[in-house]
């Protein structure tokens, strides 16, 4: 069903698209397929109601987030367990992404009330100056399918907080997600238009019209760089605010000070993090020359012992990959990487037996050897595979380190407390774990720079992005 003006109803056409299990490969559920002018009928509900809602206090404002934040925690398993069916990953995993969506209600039901102007003195004696802050207006959020729970809410969280109202476009492959949080919106009673939900089978047509009508005024979006930049282009005829939070390329950086154990298994925890299919995950793994053999061996220790499967199976950590796509991504990187040289200390292939031959299954892997003419070095991966450099020096890998279009996460493993604000300084990227492979809250402000986004989700410069600064000149 999609969700317009408060009310369920079926897409205009009447079509509906299947979701699909990604493990299995098997149907579990389907739902209405928007078109065009369902999406003009949800932009049109969205602009009727944001007056209204705009003009509400942020205590009230806060109130419904807050309810929101109680009754998704109320329903946090039956959440959880529909995202492994959907998305594929682990339950434990699932459970830590519930949990994670609802600390962005929670946080931004209180940031709602922490929206502050100011006054500015003025060079002349009969005039004041005021500077307040307004909601944007309508807001078209396009979120991905490997976080399908806390993307919505970390984009959706900040929108009404700030007084928006919101058309929402889910992910293709996770639709069934966004439906239950819209349920919960939905239940806590947000006005009629407030939060509008249109999944669609075929992005295309419909983030065009959200891009090419007037009335929506800003545009958050979570995918890939290459995507990113079609909707940047399209956002510019009519000066829509844009935040976007793209794909990612981390270094991980290993300096030889460091306990090659410990950063081993850091490295492989945030590694095969949602399977690989986070744009935070590590993607280049440079660990200096004197501790590199103890650090693969202590790599491969971890990685080789992972099993895959079914997220609902007890000790599964590898899930599947989301589609086949992803899936013959992943092989072709890891194939190109040995035809030029590089080892394959374990993994190294798609899994097919038994029950995995359903689904879209990867080993989870460790190259060494790897050089910068392999693909993996500059593509992003998304998937369970760890590529090993060797590096000599400080100055020669902060180098190769920024040696990217990318610019979102980064890692960085050193007991020399100099060298870690040296590096923490030299690195061209967003975020920065010391000694740290999660280095993410609602509270903390979370973007990139570079080819991978523009704008913060998160923190208190997550709000910002929703809201317009207005200067008020008095003469008195």
């Amino acid at each position: 069903m999609l969700y317009i003006d408060g009310a369920w109803k079926d897409a205009r056409s009447g079509a509906t698209f299947e979701v699909t299990d990604p493990a299995t490969g098997r149907p579990i559920g389907q739902v209405a397929d928007a078109g065009v002018e369902d999406v003009r009928d949800a932009i049109d509900a969205a602009d009727r109601a944001f007056p209204a809602w705009a003009a509400l206090t942020a205590y009230q404002r806060s109130e419904k987030l807050y309810a929101a934040y109680e009754l998704l925690q109320e329903r946090h398993e039956d959440l959880a367990k529909l995202m492994t069916s959907e998305q594929g990953k682990p339950i434990r995993a699932a459970r830590t992404e519930v949990t994670y969506a609802a600390s962005f209600l929670l946080w931004f039901a209180e940031e709602a009330k922490r929206v502050y102007g100011r006054t500015i003195p003025s060079s002349r004696a009969d005039q004041r100056f005021m500077v307040m802050h307004q909601p944007v207006g309508v807001t078209a959020a396009i979120t991905p399918w490997n976080y399908p729970v806390s993307m919505l809410t970390r984009k959706i969280g900040p929108a009404l907080a700030a007084g928006c109202t919101v058309v929402l476009k889910p992910a293709e492959q996770t639709p069934l997600c966004a439906v239950e949080v819209v349920k919960i919106l939905d239940e806590v009673g947000l006005p009629p238009g407030v939060v509008n939900l249109v999944p669609s089978l075929d992005p295309v047509p419909v983030g065009a019209e959200l891009l090419r009508h007037p009335a929506v005024r800003k545009l958050t979006f979570t995918g890939s760089t290459e995507v990113g930049k079609l909707l940047m282009a399209q956002a510019a005829p009519t000066m829509k605010r844009v935040s976007m939070e793209l794909g990612g390329h981390a270094p991980f950086i290993v300096y030889d000070d460091a306990d090659p154990v410990r950063a081993a298994t850091g490295a492989a925890m945030v590694k095969v993090l949602n399977t690989g299919q986070a744009c935070i995950c590590p993607n280049r793994l440079f660990v200096q020359r004197g501790i590199a053999d103890r650090f693969v061996e202590a790599l491969v220790g971890r990685i080789a012992k992972m099993q895959a499967g079914s997220g609902f199976t007890d000790g599964v950590q590898i899930g599947p990959l989301v589609d086949a796509a992803a899936l013959d991504k992943v092989d072709r990187q890891v194939r190109d990487a040995v035809a030029r040289g590089a080892t394959v200390a374990t993994g190294g292939a798609r899994l097919t037996d038994g029950a995995l031959a359903e689904g879209h299954f990867y080993a989870p892997t460790v190259l060494t050897g790897v050089t910068e003419d392999m693909v993996i070095y500059r593509e992003e991966t998304f998937g369970p595979v760890a590529p090993v450099i060797v590096f000599d020096d400080e100055d020669e890998v902060i180098a190769r380190a920024n040696d990217t279009d990318y610019g979102l996460a980064s890692y960085v493993y050193t007991n020399d407390l100099a060298r870690a604000w040296r590096t923490v300084e030299a690195l061209r990227f967003g975020i920065v774990g010391v000694n740290d492979i999660n280095p993410t809250a609602a509270a903390a402000p979370f973007g990139g720079v570079k080819e991978s986004g523009l704008g913060r989700e998160g923190g208190e410069e997550g709000i910002l992005e929703y809201l317009d600064t207005k200067l008020v000149g008095f003469a008195v």
